[in-house]
């Protein structure tokens, strides 16, 4: 231990440390001691990580200032993003054992973010609150999640200029982190109290020590973490919070501590932002502390101390008003206690951990610190006091968070241009490693660095708007949000797009040979190219699949998707014949680009997208049934749906009105012995073609309009060549991620080609020699259900935790025919705009293909590849583009 640190502890009354007490006494901090204890089977520390929340404020008037974006454009990403308020910008730390590397990373993250905003004229402020700011001057970040948080908050989610220090400790196992949650819940209002930074609201002085706290509690689901029996009941707790649509997601969880939305961690919430780095840095160690004692609590079967809810938030509320310069609550006796006291003997009872993490030296000297310091609150009301003057309270906290300031030197470089901070990823399809970008899209990257951070964000605040007017949705865990699509439009060569087509043609035309052969003859069986025990086992394989009339086609729609590796080669990754959706979000990707950035090079697009509805119907229309009475434009069109429950409810009713085809229920349909009819304003109108968009597990469960069961009755009328249905039923084996590694030389026999698009290497985990090689690689592999859609059950082993390969590796061995596994494609990236700057994002590409019978030779479908592909865009940090995991859409350019 450093002397003058030792000689604080001795002393009744400490002095105050000095700066050069500080620079002595830290360079150490944190240095793990893994065999500190006797005990060598204690295990080490669990990392660290800490995001920080900071508020942008304007250096002439030292109010807050809606600028995050335009600092944010000069930053590097994946350390620094945006927040609810666009006046916020937010770090991140990478995990850290040691106290000394967090401390290290965070004076670097703030002296990153300080300096490019002194660039600008602006300054940081790390503290719950910035005394000067107008809730409604600043606006919300221009991001979809926020829009609609504004927009089911109103003014909540303006009130929200508030910043917080968040502590990540790394626990995998999600059921420990369930029970260490409420285990410390009852001692962590200490902690909020000597991360006290919010006396200021709009000016005044609140009379709180933390006024964030206040303002936070409005939220719904605030405040101590609940009582559960587990991490199950938890998640169940969690799902229904979402489905009563008072919050949106399980990112709005905002209890005071809680297993992460996104991370394997425990996460503590609960504390002001700091303008001093070691005060986060003694909360980080502290809270650390306590999640260590928890878990060797639970190994010893320990009983919980038992605290009432209502205890723990009055003794939340009491850190808020005074901080560390008044009572708190003692979690043990529940009467009131000196804040010192409180904070020294915590560190004290957690005394064996920081030993045990060695952090106990360090954690003595941080605690002398800060009580001779005193809180960042009670620091500025000194410095108001000195002068009466709000502005000087906002000097103080751009100082001590601005910490060491930057090195002399010329004059900072002007801000810099979009693509400088892009990051240079093998496989981007816009930016080369060298940072610069391909021809095809450099007008679009020109563009977009001509406008601006500043100008972006509005436009994407416009984007915002356009999707709520339009009512542009889908929903996920049954809650109905806005449709993500991005601003920076994919450009894809002609050359490649007719490769494109005319592969998807070609796939599309093997795919419904395939299973008309599978429901009849099988053939193919017979010829040794497909396994017969496949058909069997597949749990897709429907009895109505053997139902439909010789020469109808079965896949109306099909949807290809494909994918662009790291070696720019377009690969096959599955197969849609059930339901594809997305087009209609693809035509709406073009209008909403038209109308939010004209100022965009329409460059060289041959494919006219408009015409993409009347091809849908044409071939629609085509698939007449063959006992059916009308021929040509005659042929009635109607498209069936679930209603309002579907995820994609807003695509079957824009369709259908640019159709102009009616949308229908099941009880809308009158199903007789003569066909199917519609009746409504009076009129009985026959219907020739239902364009199926619900999945057919559903039809027996959907009453018809005499409410007698709908789908034994359709199937006998699609059976009886009176009715089509597109697509027909029984097409999910075409979908059978198993049948799927046998596309190819199906191709060769039904079609007596090769295959001009590749596939995936693809596993059989019913085959024992390829189950076993997949058992030994799973952390390498992306495990997949054979009838699985919309990336549900989908394991990506390099970025799986150890209990999901468990898992899953116990799912293969009970199930195995259940189950395929496939090499990891990196798929390529593309340019995204978020809050006004660039960053990469994982796309795939929807390719739609129509089929009709042919022309000379009804047996041989013809396939059209409409001009309309959708690129699908995975979240951040994801590699699952499904819209029913987070993901969103960009318009798709077709371009010579």
């Amino acid at each position: 231990m450093r002397a003058a640190a030792a000689a604080d502890l001795r002393t009744k009354r400490p002095r105050r440390p000095t700066e050069t007490d500080r620079k002595q006494a830290l360079p150490s901090v944190g240095t793990v001691r893994p065999g500190a204890t006797a005990d060598s089977s204690v295990p080490d520390p669990p990392t660290l990580g800490v995001e920080e929340e900071f508020h942008v404020v304007d250096l002439e008037t030292r109010r807050v200032c809606a600028r995050g974006a335009d600092v944010l454009a000069g930053l590097p990403p994946g350390s620094f993003t945006t927040e609810l308020q666009r006046s916020v910008v937010e770090t991140n730390t990478q995990p850290v054992v040691g106290l000394q590397a967090l401390r290290d990373e965070m004076w670097h993250q703030r002296g990153q973010l300080s300096s490019a905003a002194e660039r600008l004229e602006l300054g940081i402020v790390g503290a719950g609150s910035a005394p000067l700011h107008e809730p409604g001057e600043l606006g919300i970040t221009p991001n979809l999640r926020y829009s609609h948080m504004l927009a089911e908050y109103e003014r909540l989610a303006r009130d929200q200029v508030i910043c917080g220090a968040q502590v990540h400790v790394g626990i995998a196992d999600r059921e420990i982190a369930v029970a260490v949650a409420q285990r410390i819940a009852p001692d962590l209002p200490v902690l909020l109290a000597a991360s006290a930074s919010s006396p200021f609201w709009r000016g005044e002085d609140t009379g709180y020590a933390s006024y964030r706290t206040m303002i936070w509690s409005r939220w719904p689901t605030s405040g101590p973490f609940p009582e559960v029996g587990g991490a199950r009941e938890y998640a169940a707790l969690v799902r229904d919070l979402i489905m009563t649509r008072v919050i949106t997601d399980a990112g709005m969880i905002y209890y005071d501590v809680r297993p992460s939305a996104h991370v394997p961690t425990l996460e503590l919430r609960l504390c002001d932002a700091c303008p001093r780095v070691d005060d986060v840095v003694l909360i980080a160690a502290l809270f650390r502390a306590l999640v260590m004692r928890a878990i060797a609590e639970l190994a010893e079967q320990k009983p919980a101390r038992p605290v009432a809810r209502q205890l723990i938030r009055a003794g939340t509320w009491r850190a808020a008003r005074s901080g560390l310069e008044g009572d708190l609550i003692d979690p043990r006796t529940q009467q009131p206690v000196s804040a010192p006291v409180a904070l020294r003997v915590l560190a004290d009872e957690l005394r064996p951990e920081l030993e045990r993490s060695g952090d106990r030296d360090d954690v003595a000297f941080l605690v002398q610190d800060l009580l001779a310091a005193r809180t960042s609150a009670a620091q500025q009301r000194d410095a108001f006091r000195q002068a009466e003057r709000v502005e000087d309270v906002v000097d103080l906290l751009i100082e001590q968070t601005r910490g060491k300031p930057p090195p002399a030197g010329p004059a900072a470089p002007p801000a810099p241009g979009l693509l400088v901070t892009y990051p240079a990823i093998e496989g981007d399809e816009a930016v080369s490693r060298a940072g610069t970008a391909y021809e095809l899209s450099s007008g679009v990257l020109d563009e977009l660095d001509r406008l601006g951070p500043t100008v972006l964000s509005r436009r994407e605040e416009a984007r915002n708007r356009h999707q709520l007017e339009h009512d542009v949705t889908f929903a996920i865990a049954g809650e109905t949000r806005p449709f993500p699509i991005d601003l920076v439009p994919r450009v894809v060569g002609l050359d490649d797009w007719h490769w494109l087509a005319r592969g998807a043609e070609q796939r599309a035309v093997a795919l419904e040979l395939l299973l008309r052969d599978v429901y009849g003859r099988r053939n193919a069986v017979r010829a040794g190219v497909l396994p017969n025990y496949l058909i069997d086992m597949s749990p897709a394989s429907r009895p109505g699949g053997a139902l439909v009339p010789d020469g109808v086609v079965r896949a109306s729609v099909v949807g290809i998707d494909v994918v662009r590796d790291r070696e720019g080669k377009w690969r096959v990754l599955e197969d849609n014949l059930r339901v594809p959706s997305g087009l209609a979000y693809a035509l709406h990707a073009r209008r909403l680009l038209a109308a939010v950035m004209p100022e965009l090079p329409s460059g060289d697009v041959p494919e006219p997208v408009e015409s993409t509805i009347e091809m849908l119907l044409r071939a629609l229309r085509a698939n007449a049934p063959p006992n059916g009475v009308n021929r040509g434009d005659d042929v009635s069109v109607a498209l069936l749906s679930q209603g309002l429950g579907d995820p994609a409810w807003w695509e079957h009713r824009t369709l259908a009105e640019q159709m102009g085809v009616p949308l229908v229920h099941g009880s809308d349909l009158h199903i007789t012995s003569s066909g199917v009819f519609l009746h409504r304003n009076g009129e009985r109108v026959r219907v020739d073609v239902l364009y199926r968009r619900l999945d057919e597990e559903l039809l027996d469960h959907l009453p018809a309009a005499d409410r007698q069961p709908l789908g034994r009755r359709l199937r006998g009328a699609a059976r009886d060549g009176l009715v089509t249905l597109a697509n027909a039923l029984g097409n999910g084996l075409g979908d059978d991620k198993a049948i799927y590694a046998f596309v190819g030389p199906c191709i060769r026999h039904y079609l007596g080609e090769e295959p001009l698009l590749a596939d995936v290497p693809t596993y059989l985990c019913a085959d024992p020699t390829q189950l076993s090689m997949v058992l030994d690689r799973m952390r390498d592999l992306v495990v997949k259900p054979v009838d699985g859609y919309g990336g549900s059950g989908v394991l990506i082993g390099p970025a799986a935790s150890r209990i999901e390969i468990e898992t899953a590796r116990r799912e293969l061995l009970a199930a195995p025919s259940r189950w395929i596994a496939q090499e990891v494609v990196a798929l390529s990236t593309h340019p995204t705009l978020v809050a006004g700057r660039l960053e990469p994002r994982h796309v795939d590409l929807r390719v739609f293909v129509t089929l009709r019978p042919g022309d000379d030779d009804p047996a041989r479908p013809v396939a059209t590849a409409l001009p309309a592909p959708l690129t699908r865009m995975a979240p951040a940090g994801s590699l699952i583009v499904n819209s029913s995991r987070g993901g969103g859409a960009k318009d798709t350019w077709i371009t010579s």
